[in-house]
């Protein structure tokens, strides 16, 4: 990813991505300008402080939600990674309208602004309940790529070029399984929705090497897929709590019991290659551009789908065990 000299913008930024995507920006790259677009101005000052004050960073205090403020932080920039959204999926079940505007309305004000700025390459984070959604944050979700996808309809010749990017539950980040287990009182038993639940896992690093590979790589509307192992969930809380007996708690309202991030509708669009699949836009049918769509890819079965239940790639238990060792510090500052 050559971003040397560019301006690039990360809403949500103060998150676990936003943290991770600037670390590796500062160190391995040479940006001239890292702006951190987020609500949360403490988020914001403890970033400043952990990156030193680097002047590279700039820190801008704006809600997606807001047309007019995302235009203004929006001039300037090249790149744009959207990370911004209401991930928890019972706080979205129970607060929909907030879910809507944020998910929904935030992607299209943000869509809007980089047409109207000229950015030139934009790259969404979407999420594995985006595929064949059971619950409004995935719907949401949905939406959002669907918009995304449709922006570089409206962006007109030599417009923004916008992509999206799918990966399932981020390994040590806020709010996910690993620290909710062992966050738990070590006396009490270890809640479970269900004992068959399964679930994607990737670390932060492989999340970044996705967006990297969007941005140097897409023509605008393909959704890329990473490549990850599977986990049983209840494999997961013996790892981390092997002295405590597993209680049954019952499914959460809108929860999966095996998560999804390609559905049998979007096989014919989808194709394989080494660590990832990439979906190609639905509508392009001239056989030029498919074929640098395709770019060296493998066309996958009419009936594929990518799932946590049939995926043949599962998680070393014994290998994340010394994961969560050395990440466990990290775990604590969350």
């Amino acid at each position: 990813m050559n971003i040397d000299g560019k301006s690039i913008l990360i809403t949500g930024g103060t998150g676990s991505f936003g943290n991770a995507f600037v670390s590796r920006l500062l160190s391995k790259h040479k940006p001239a300008r890292v702006i951190i677009y987020s609500r949360d101005e403490m988020k914001q000052w403890q970033m400043q402080l952990k990156f030193n004050n680097d002047d590279r960073l700039r820190f801008f205090i704006g809600d997606i939600r807001d047309c007019d403020r995302i235009k203004m932080a929006t001039r300037g920039v090249d790149y744009v990674v959207h990370a911004a959204a209401m991930k928890i999926v019972p706080i979205a079940e129970y607060n929909p309208f907030e879910c809507v505007k944020t998910n929904v309305i935030g992607a299209m004000n943000l869509i809007e602004a980089c047409i109207e700025n000229g950015v030139k390459n934009i790259v969404a984070l979407s999420t594995d309940k985006a595929s064949s959604p059971s619950n409004l944050y995935g719907a949401t979700k949905l939406t959002s790529d669907k918009l995304f996808i449709a922006g570089n309809a409206y962006r007109g010749h030599g417009g923004p070029v916008f992509s999206v990017v799918r990966y399932g539950n981020v390994m040590g980040s806020r709010g996910s399984v690993i620290p909710f287990f062992l966050d738990l009182n070590k006396d009490i038993d270890t809640p479970i929705t269900n004992s068959e639940m399964t679930r994607f896992l990737i670390d932060l690093d492989q999340g970044i090497d996705l967006v990297e590979t969007a941005i140097d790589n897409s023509l605008g509307g393909e959704i890329f897929v990473r490549k990850i192992p599977s986990v049983k969930i209840v494999d997961l809380a013996k790892l981390l709590r092997p002295n405590n007996q597993i209680k049954i708690v019952g499914m959460r309202p809108g929860e999966k019991l095996h998560e999804q991030m390609i559905s049998i509708e979007d096989a014919p669009f989808t194709y394989e290659y080494a660590d990832y699949y990439k979906i190609i836009p639905a509508i392009v049918n001239d056989r030029c551009k498919i074929k640098a769509f395709v770019s060296g890819g493998k066309k996958v079965s009419e009936s594929f789908t990518y799932d946590s239940l049939k995926n043949k790639d599962w998680v070393n238990l014994v290998d994340l065990k010394k994961w969560i060792s050395q990440k466990k510090q990290d775990f604590e500052k969350l």
